[in-house]
């Protein structure tokens, strides 16, 4: 199926400048995505808001809420068939959505998460450890905002150490906009084979983690079946340390890039405010996974068929003019936060808010206070970045330590 849509993502043009330029058309376009498949972009903080506030009622999730999907409308082998279709939390609405939630938010109350923080912590110091073992030129993104994220969900869930970098690389895979379809749906097999080997083995020998928990509320009949189980852990490692590998990404690069914000931070230890403005500023979720219409709507104006997939687009939200202001596009950690949504909005709220919160600021006072002088060893321009338009965020930061404090 091909359409005369605008394509998404253009050719040679960065997805967020792309984002930008369908903004100047509408609060909501309609694109054409790989594969000829049509379907609508929100763009602005308004359009955007609308929609989340909708969510479960005149916005749902399930894919079998999108007739194309299934009437050979989107080819067979359409490779986002694999995220689309993927059944866990985020793509259940209603009862099923609310008392998914309610089991795995137990784990992400801000009690819960602030108890965390020692150890959270320690892991961060053991990664800054290794960065000042390997000296100058050290990457960071694998070194340690990679890391970070992966190590702090993988133990929470009880992944065993020698396993994470698997869930990390098919992660990138599920989410690059560049994966075969072939590839594809190889990964996403390969991913599901593992969680549910992986709960096999929690139900043998349970441990103290979250994993061994949902196992145990499932055999104690809490109205959890083991594929809704598994559904849930896809969510949870993948969402739940993909978005805080790019959230620091993007911190470190802007904080590079402002020197005079950097230098604030640093006098006032105001480094929730980075993490609050770089959630603004560049939001590391490019685009969600599909919602789908379950009426006709119109949104800021623009008239949405029942039965059509909408993307709802965070990163040009956070530097909406209309919003904003002129300086909409200005990295400030004085500004005034007034309700951005960089952890979505409504009853799809991030579960995992707090903790990307806690790690973040944990690591990155952390990182400029072992590392004051910190200076990137690469050209901002020549920062390569993921090739996905659902997260985005640097590939590689390699630095230059300057002095190294204990």
């Amino acid at each position: 199926m091909t359409t005369s849509l605008p394509p998404f993502p253009a050719a040679d043009e960065k997805p967020l400048d792309t984002y930008i330029r369908l903004r100047e058309i509408a609060p909501v376009v309609e694109v054409e995505f790989p594969g000829g498949v049509p379907a609508y972009l929100a763009l602005t903080h308004n359009a955007v808001r609308e929609i989340l506030a909708g969510d479960n009622t005149t916005f749902l999730r399930d894919p079998q809420r999108w007739p194309a999907l299934y009437d050979g409308s989107v080819p067979e082998d359409w490779p986002l068939r694999t995220v689309t279709e993927a059944s866990h939390l985020s793509t259940k609405d209603g009862d099923d959505h609310r008392r998914l939630r309610g089991l795995v938010g137990k784990a992400f109350t801000p009690a819960r998460v602030r108890a965390l923080e020692p150890r959270v912590q320690q892991i961060v110091d053991g990664l800054l450890d290794d960065v000042v073992a390997a000296g100058d030129g050290v990457d960071l993104v694998p070194a340690f905002t990679e890391a970070l994220p992966m190590w702090v969900i993988c133990e929470l869930f009880g992944v065993p150490a020698e396993e994470r970098l698997r869930l990390r690389d098919w992660t990138s895979a599920l989410l690059a906009h560049t994966t075969s379809s072939e590839e594809a749906f190889a990964t996403q097999h390969a991913f599901q084979g593992y969680l549910h080997e992986l709960v096999k083995r929690k139900q043998r020998d349970p441990g103290d983690d979250l994993t061994s928990g949902l196992v145990q509320a499932r055999d104690e009949g809490d109205r959890l079946t083991t594929d809704e189980l598994v559904g849930v852990l896809w969510l949870m490692l993948l969402a739940g340390h993909e978005t805080t590998v790019h959230l620091l990404g993007h911190a470190i690069v802007a904080l590079a890039q402002h020197p005079d914000q950097l230098a604030l931070a640093k006098a006032e230890d105001r480094w929730a405010d980075v993490v609050e403005e770089t959630l603004r500023y560049r939001n590391s979720v490019m685009m969600t996974g599909f919602r789908f219409t379950a009426e006709d709507v119109t949104i800021a104006g623009v008239h949405i068929p029942k039965g059509r997939a909408v993307g709802v687009v965070y990163q040009t939200t956070g530097i909406d003019p209309a919003q904003y202001g002129e300086g909409a596009d200005r990295f400030d950690i004085t500004r005034e936060q007034t309700g951005h949504l960089g952890f979505g909005h409504g009853p799809r709220y991030c579960i995992g808010a707090p903790l990307a919160r806690l790690e973040s600021r944990l690591a990155l006072a952390s990182l400029y206070r072992r590392l004051p002088e910190l200076s990137l060893a690469i050209a901002p321009d020549d920062i390569p970045y993921s090739p996905s338009f659902f997260t985005v965020g640097p590939l590689s930061l390699p630095i230059t330590l300057g002095t190294v404090k204990p």
